[in-house]
């Protein structure tokens, strides 16, 4: 990377991703709740639901991403494990906080006809919120095992090597972060069939296999297993784009992504022809680890293209939507459920042809951005009156 650019350059892609996330979470909402009839039928739903199957992956695989990017800048700021783990558990928790009200809006937006277990449901947000806690516990064990003592004492006392502890935590968090994602993968199909922890609350069950109160794991949820492994997948490959390597070879490591990306969708699709199997149960489009390698490939996969697209393409040239979009992905998702779903749809469900339900859809768009630019807008604002006045606190 050279050192003219940017942070905001330099990290515009994962905004990108983020707003094709809320894309292809818009035409497949869309078109899922309003087309009706024979468009129900067509291969035209088909593949677009077939799209829908990557903002949940894309919106976790990213919020890892994120994590790593925000515990590494406070251990640039020299913060203690226990601090870094405090805050960034507490965002989870919000986040978790945010699917609860979320659930309880939705809720009360269908009082009458929606069940109450409807406010007990492992949904997206309730799920990147978790993931995000597990991921707080983890880069706490792990920084803690590799800091010995005060490390700022340390290294004044000349007892740590400048850079070498930091490197060994970095491949210490990539190695965990990765193992953890496989063990997740790994344990998802059992935990679904033959493990089943049925002894437990349906409510509790359901973050580990989404079984809600149906008696069987549903695959419309969203549980640890297999849910949590795509966080930490994004937040081994966060810690990879952390390290002192990558920023002095920026393009190789994300050209080496792409390429792993690659190597995981063949070794998945060489694994799922095998004559031999090691689950009593084998679901491949849902549980099975060859799905999880093939879906993290293809994320890999996003990550190259998007970086490309924003370094080399017209991703952030001039006025960019889909960045827009990706800076309120919670905003958007919130509101326009609603809008689609709810009983405020701005069309009659189920009833719309193709050409009805698209023009639905550039609606939704439309409206969305226009949203998540006011909001983007108003908090710069904001940002910038904020600024000045601790200026002027400064100077006086």
């Amino acid at each position: 990377m050279s050192p003219e650019r940017t942070p905001k350059t330099r990290l515009a892609y994962i905004d990108w991703m983020r707003g094709l996330a809320c894309l292809l979470m818009f035409q497949t909402h869309c078109y899922d709740s309003w087309l009706g009839g024979s468009a129900r039928q067509s291969r035209f739903f088909m593949y677009s639901q077939l799209g829908g199957t990557f903002p949940a992956p894309l919106f976790l695989f990213l919020a890892g991403i994120s994590f790593a990017l925000v515990t590494g800048k406070l251990r640039e700021k020299v913060w203690p494990p226990s601090q870094i783990a405090r805050s960034t558990i507490w965002r989870g928790a919000e986040i978790f906080g945010f699917g609860l009200l979320f659930r309880l809006q939705e809720f009360l937006v269908s009082w009458g006809w929606a069940p109450k277990s409807d406010l007990l449901r492992v949904d997206i947000l309730n799920e990147i919120g978790v993931s995000m806690m597990l991921m707080g516990l983890l880069c706490w064990g792990v920084l803690a095992t590799f800091t010995r003592g005060d490390p700022v004492r340390d290294h004044l006392n000349g007892s740590v090597v400048p850079g070498t502890t930091s490197r060994g935590r970095n491949t210490g968090l990539i190695i965990a972060a990765s193992a953890t994602a496989l063990l997740i993968s790994l344990l998802t199909p059992l935990l679904w069939t033959t493990w089943r922890p049925d002894w437990l609350p349906w409510p509790l069950e359901s973050y580990v296999n989404g079984v809600h109160n149906l008696g069987v794991p549903q695959a419309w949820l969203f549980p640890i297993f297999p849910w949590t492994a795509f966080a930490f997948a994004g937040l081994a490959v966060g810690f990879i784009l952390q390290s002192d390597w990558t920023r002095r070879h920026e393009m190789k490591v994300f050209f080496g992504i792409g390429l792993a990306g690659l190597v995981l969708i063949a070794v998945s699709r060489w694994l799922d022809r095998l004559s031999l199997q090691i689950y009593p149960v084998y679901d491949y489009w849902h549980t099975s680890p060859e799905f999880f390698l093939i879906r993290v490939g293809m994320l890999m996969l996003i990550v190259t293209a998007s970086y490309c697209w924003c370094r080399w393409g017209a991703g952030e040239k001039g006025f960019s939507p889909v960045i827009q979009l990706g800076q309120a992905s919670l905003l958007v998702y919130w509101v326009h459920i609603e809008f689609v779903y709810g009983r405020v749809s701005i069309l009659p469900k189920h009833s719309e042809g193709i050409a009805g339900a698209t023009g639905g859809l550039l609606a939704i768009a439309v409206a969305m951005l226009g949203l998540a630019y006011i909001r983007t807008h108003t908090k710069m604002k904001k940002a910038g009156k904020g600024a000045a006045v601790g200026a002027e606190v400064r100077v006086s």
